[in-house]
């Protein structure tokens, strides 16, 4: 009796555990059927099935049939511009108080920040100082130092009163190293004096179509009635640079006198900046810090220009690199509007966003091959 009493026990156990496992395994089905439903409460899984179920093309056929959705992937907006700040918001930058970017090709300023402010222009006008003498002297033509030149303040190469220097000699020592007391003895062998020199500086301005442009000394020491603007010295080193002998002497980071003194250029952009073919810096209290130079990258060249600054080689730096990206900008708005450009469908096939359409292209392809075998 208890043998059979226990084995009935164990017999109702089981099929209490059959039972739960049956109704466990019923209501699982159930809830699979749920998932599947078309019911407005179903789960986001369902949701996102559906969602996959429209967006998928189907092939029916052999003809690719690409739902509405497919077609409406997201597209980023169509930019060849290059990003260019503002030049509002760029000219906040610079310290300088007046500044200008100029296409060297067309002589058009592609930036200006109070380009025609008039101000001491320092060493920069030395340019003109440089230039004449080239075409006023032969390169071993002798030029004598009065005291007056000599006793000229820093920057100077230490000329000494009464002796002769070849002419170009003392041009590369205002072109590259500055020399004021170089540039007195010059301007005095040519004009007689620094004031008739100073004339001829202002004529020549003129002439090149700087008609802003006032010298009163061979140096660019201060001086009352002196000035110049950033235009003016750009339009002035531009035409400057295609002279070549000018040109080739711009190019130069040290020379040697035929005395053997090393003559150093203060133009630290040949050596720090890509693209530097030649500039000229200036300095003095009432001026602050002054420069001109030009650059070129790829086809482009560009000349820069400014009065008044107080972070000389952080200017420099800001306008060449802002020159070349605005060159860019102005280079592929020219090409996108040239007769015949078709920009816009060039855009539209750039910017098709790939990542939406990877998963249904291989499905596309695929009937695209069964409808050509039609």
């Amino acid at each position: 009796m208890r043998r059979t009493a226990s084995s009935a026990l164990i017999l109702s156990f089981i099929l209490t555990l059959f039972f739960l496992f049956s109704s466990f395994a019923q209501a699982r089905s159930q809830s699979v059927t749920i998932l599947a439903s078309k019911h407005k409460f179903s789960s986001k899984k369902q949701a996102v099935n559906a969602e996959q179920e429209k967006v998928a093309p189907k092939i029916d056929s052999g003809l690719v049939v690409i739902s509405q959705e497919l077609c409406q992937v997201k597209r980023r907006p169509a930019d060849f511009s290059i990003q260019v700040p503002a030049p509002e918001i760029f000219a906040k930058n610079l310290s300088a108080k007046s500044a200008i970017v100029v296409d060297a090709a067309t002589g058009q300023a592609i930036f200006g920040k109070s380009p025609d402010r008039p101000g001491q222009p320092a060493s920069t006008i030395k340019v003109l100082t440089g230039l004449i003498s080239l075409d006023s002297l032969q390169a071993n033509e002798p030029v004598p130092v009065s005291r007056r030149a000599a006793r000229m303040p820093r920057s100077k190469v230490y000329l000494r009163p009464g002796k002769t220097y070849p002419a170009n000699d003392l041009i590369n020592a205002v072109l590259l190293a500055s020399a004021n007391d170089a540039s007195v003895a010059l301007g005095e062998k040519i004009a007689g004096s620094e004031k008739m020199f100073a004339k001829l500086m202002t004529a020549k301005a003129e002439s090149l179509g700087a008609a802003n442009t006032v010298c009163r000394t061979a140096s660019g020491l201060t001086s009352r009635g002196q000035y110049s603007t950033a235009r003016d010295l750009a339009i002035i080193f531009n035409k400057a640079m295609d002279h070549n002998q000018f040109a080739q002497k711009m190019t130069r980071i040290k020379v040697k006198t035929r005395d053997g003194k090393v003559l150093r250029s203060h133009n630290k952009a040949l050596w720090q900046i890509d693209g530097a073919q030649g500039g000229k810096t200036g300095y003095t209290n009432l001026a602050r810090k002054t420069y001109v130079g030009k650059f070129a990258r790829d086809n482009d060249e560009i000349v820069v220009a400014f009065l008044g600054s107080e972070r000389m080689w952080d200017d420099v730096k800001r306008l060449v690199e802002y020159g070349f990206k605005k060159k860019a900008q102005i280079n592929r708005q020219a090409v996108a509007s040239a007769p015949g450009s078709d920009s816009s469908h060039l855009a539209k096939l750039v910017s098709f966003d790939q990542s939406s359409s990877q998963k249904a292209l291989p499905i596309v392809l695929s009937g695209l091959s069964k409808a050509r075998s039609l």
